[in-house]
């Protein structure tokens, strides 16, 4: 385990699956959802072979990551968060719909516009059972990474938004907690990275495509059943660094949450499908360890935002990233700052 993280004795997480990043509270407007559940619900049955039923939509998202995903039958829309640039999801989709075999092709070819949001279409597919740890499909996703990482970008495509999704969870932390006694360690962990991870400065990587935001809820069985695993949620892929792809479970593996049978097998998966993010053999922390730290300082700052938004106070998990990320800053970063 790197030292510069370290582990957090005591944290016995058997039996759950570590999350996504905490979703920061952003109300859907009055008039979106039920917008896009009629919407979902209209475009549903314009696909071969359907037809009126009696089956509800289903809100899948409201809010988190200000995003809203309805499903009805076996659609989705999808409503993006706003200020979303129309050309960049535009060409995100695309390469979606080109690499069918990694990502969750899109049901259609372009975003369209409801109720001032940009609104895009998927098939359902069934996503990973939290219930079921034992089940997680790590190596298929370590699979999916490493091919996704070695193919080159169909088409012209914007940066990767991880370094700027986790900029602004911390510029939230700011806003929300500014006296909160977790804050400061999760800024000076934050101010201890090189600029590209703060999304300050270039990725030192403009060539490889990557997911962006990588996490367990980012797969679904499609066509279900089956095992036949697929990439989804096309916001923030781009080029850059594929490391970020890797370090949201490295953090959870070194600080604890993550258990080392279950990182092993996700990093001996992702060299085996021939992954570039770390090297074939070796340490592989001297490359994880910059994005490994960003996501700990963005899931930390996510957590106790969160945490204030609720008035309580921070759970076990949250405290230890918050642990972490002061062990980080005292540490220092393995690489350089550039």
């Amino acid at each position: 385990m790197p030292a510069q993280l370290g582990s957090c004795a005591g944290i016995a997480l058997r039996g759950r699956l570590p999350e996504g990043p905490a979703p920061y509270p952003h109300p859907v407007t009055t008039d979106l959802l039920p917008a896009l559940t009629a919407h979902v619900t209209a475009e549903a049955h314009t696909r071969p072979g359907t037809g009126p039923c009696d089956c509800p939509a289903e809100p899948l998202v409201t809010g988190e990551r200000d995003s809203t995903v309805v499903r009805h039958a076996g659609t989705v829309a999808k409503a993006h968060p706003p200020g979303s640039d129309p050309a960049h999801l535009a060409l995100r989709v695309t390469v979606a719909a080109a690499l069918p075999g990694i990502l969750l092709p899109p049901l259609s070819p372009a975003p369209v516009v409801l109720r001032g949001r940009l609104v895009t279409h998927w098939p359902y597919g069934t996503p990973v059972d939290p219930d079921d740890p034992d089940a997680a499909p790590w190596e298929c996703a370590a699979t999916l990474l490493a091919r996704l990482h070695r193919t080159p970008p169909p088409v012209p495509v914007p940066p990767m938004r991880g370094p700027r999704k986790a900029a602004r969870a911390v510029a939230r932390l700011r806003t929300a907690a500014p006296r909160h006694p977790a804050t400061a360690p999760v800024l000076d962990a934050w101010a201890a990275l090189p600029g590209w991870a703060r999304g300050e400065a270039p990725m030192p990587d403009t060539a490889t495509l990557c997911h962006g935001d990588f996490h367990l809820g980012q797969l679904v069985r499609h066509p279900a059943p089956g095992d036949f695993w697929l990439l989804i949620d096309v916001d923030d892929l781009g080029t850059g660094v594929p490391a970020w792809d890797l370090a949201r479970p490295a953090a959870w593996y070194a600080c604890g949450v993550l258990g080392p049978d279950e990182w092993h097998r996700f990093l001996t998966a992702y060299r085996a499908a021939g992954g570039p993010a770390v090297p074939s053999g070796g340490d592989p922390w001297p490359t994880l360890d910059v994005p490994a730290r960003a996501l700990t300082a963005q899931t930390a700052a996510r957590a106790v935002t969160k945490a204030v938004a609720a008035d309580r106070p921070l759970d076990e998990v949250e405290r230890s990233l918050v642990d972490a990320c002061a062990r980080m800053a005292a540490a220092g970063p393995c690489l350089p700052r550039t």
